[in-house]
């Protein structure tokens, strides 16, 4: 992308801008451009007036993801505070792609509007989105109306749940495109019963897991979990934390990357893991468990950029 010339937006572009700092698991290298729009229209004129070969990849809080030290060849857009509201009436909430989920649920619950299962989800509302994110038995599908995007040529467009296509884990969001706002139609609560559902959520996940760590939360899709639907009522009881651990990796080590010996599903940073150190250990955890149960764990976390320098890990995994 060197002799490419890019857009001038109002927001802020960086070249070469590390990544690792902006990731949970504190790894990575540098993307060509780091782009922060100053809102919406900044954005669309900016992907509209982007040349066609270059890359977009729009990036959250970085709270799933590990970006490969060999770094990104694109302009990474990540959404800022022109995209993090929080709008809510008597049936629905309107939040920014940028909106952080545990705010969401909060700020739902107040207006006694029932969206708690996000309270304990790191991240942002778009990566919710586009992962179908869930947990306690509800789903952002369970829950979503429709999703404002932005697409490579900078078009704003509106996507239905079907459009999305939203299944376990995954959805049918087209190349380049940007979440930036969904809006949702959450059942009715009592607000002083949603919170402390919620404390009580957070009570038992600071007890099974490991909330003080360097993590990206939950590393390896459930191998059963969702039909074609997508709905909460689909979900299976295999456990990828239980396979890991019939497999013998719980607080399996790799230079600075463990599998928690806390739950064995989270991967972590235990200070100075590379890259290549958390990619090989999952990979390493894949092959033992389908050495040993025959399953084929598939990553939850989500993985991009190149590798750096020799390395055991296949970049198409």
């Amino acid at each position: 992308m060197t002799h490419t010339k890019l857009p001038t937006p109002r927001g802020k572009l960086t070249p070469q801008r590390n990544l690792n700092d902006l990731t949970w698991l504190r790894v990575g290298g540098p993307a060509d451009y780091l782009l922060q729009p100053a809102d919406l229209d900044d954005l669309r004129d900016f992907l509209r007036s982007l040349p066609e070969n270059v890359a977009i990849f729009p990036m959250g809080v970085g709270s799933n993801l590990i970006v490969r030290d060999g770094g990104l060849r694109a302009v990474v857009v990540r959404l800022g505070r022109g995209f993090n509201g929080i709008e809510i009436d008597a049936e629905h909430v309107i939040a920014g792609a940028a909106a952080l989920d545990a705010h969401v649920a909060r700020r739902a619950a107040d207006a006694g509007l029932d969206l708690t299962f996000l309270r304990t989800i790191p991240g942002s509302i778009g990566g919710a989105v586009r992962m179908n994110a869930g947990c306690y038995g509800s789903y952002t599908a369970d829950h979503l109306v429709s999703v404002q995007t932005v697409l490579r040529d900078g078009t704003e467009v509106t996507l239905t749940p079907e459009d999305l296509n939203l299944r376990y884990r995954q959805s049918d969001l087209a190349e380049g495109a940007v979440i930036v706002s969904a809006t949702f139609a959450p059942p009715k609560g009592d607000p002083a019963a949603l919170h402390a559902r919620m404390e009580e959520q957070l009570r038992k996940r600071d007890e099974t897991q490991p909330t003080k760590d360097r993590s990206a939360g939950s590393t390896f899709r459930n191998p059963a979990g969702f039909s074609s639907t997508g709905k909460a009522d689909d979900v299976h009881d295999l456990k990828a934390w239980k396979v890991i651990d019939d497999a013998g990796m719980r607080g399996a080590i790799l230079g600075g990357a463990q599998m928690s010996p806390k739950h064995s599903n989270f991967l972590i940073n235990t200070g100075g893991a590379t890259a290549a150190d958390l990619e090989n250990l999952g990979e390493e955890v894949r092959k033992k468990v389908y050495d040993t149960s025959g399953i084929s764990l598939v990553w939850e976390i989500m993985r991009i950029g190149e590798v750096k320098g020799p390395s055991e890990v296949d970049p198409d995994a």
